[in-house]
């Protein structure tokens, strides 16, 4: 009788442990568009939604052409291959395709426009080849990606095109870089101005070995806003190209 209860008591707190868990597969900002990205972004390959994968972002976006947004998958270090970022109801939902390579932690900030209230979704490739989903919602009163970009309205604005700002700044194991690029970033949704702006850019160290990849897309910011952090010493070169040709080159200390 003992061994009985003892066996009903251990099925039971197994019930209640599995119903207490996250819900991999459960949405957790219910989206009716979750299942056309899922195809879209990821191939339908296998997912997860997960909490590791944090992505921060204001509720409400005070300025719709510059929301901050923070992906941060450092609880996956050492196994991130890739990480792909999209705002599910902007009309230009792609923000970024980022590789960190050698001696990049997989986190990463960034400045981005939004339409309308979205869902916001990370989703992080490991090496055992499943995706780890991030979500969050953010509201805003809208218009982000149609509204003209405020450089041009600046006198002389071609001059500074591709001018980086930044620097290092040490935080314990690691150093964060943060920069600023001088760019219009023209989506190509106002009428007359076609579009124009930076689609990759890649890290790298003093000896030229690549220490991560991006590919841009023009969710992104005007005068892009980008931030790593950088295991090591040593100083950091930023390459970058438009869909343009040009291409800039900073160094950071």
């Amino acid at each position: 009788m003992n061994w009985q209860r003892s066996c009903l008591l251990a099925c039971c707190l197994s019930l209640a442990a599995h119903a207490g868990a996250v819900d991999p597969g459960k949405d957790p900002v219910p989206s009716v568009m979750w299942a056309f990205y899922h195809k879209q972004m990821l191939g339908e390959a296998p997912f997860v939604f997960d909490e590791r994968v944090k992505l921060l972002a204001p509720p409400f976006a005070e300025d719709a052409r510059q929301v901050p947004l923070e992906i941060d998958a450092r609880a996956f270090k050492g196994e991130v291959v890739r990480i792909l970022a999209w705002a599910e109801l902007n009309p230009l939902p792609k923000i970024v395709d980022f590789q960190p390579l050698s001696g990049v932690l997989p986190w990463l900030s960034i400045r981005i426009r939004v339409e309308q209230a979205t869902p916001l979704r990370a989703a992080v490739l490991t090496r055992d080849g499943v995706w780890h989903v991030g979500s969050t919602l953010i509201d805003a009163a809208g218009g982000g990606c149609t509204a003209p970009s405020m450089v041009r309205t600046e006198a002389g604005w071609e001059e500074h095109v591709g001018e980086v700002l930044g620097g290092r700044y040490p935080r314990g194991e690691f150093s964060r870089v943060r920069v600023q690029v001088a760019h219009p970033m023209d989506n190509g949704m106002v009428s007359g101005i076609p579009e124009f702006f930076l689609e990759h850019a890649e890290l790298r160290d003093q000896h030229d070995q690549l220490l991560a990849r991006l590919e841009l897309f023009p969710a992104v910011s005007e005068n892009p806003s980008l931030a790593f952090d950088i295991e090591g010493a040593g100083q950091t070169r930023l390459l970058l190209r438009d869909n343009s040709g040009n291409q800039f080159d900073a160094s950071i200390p």
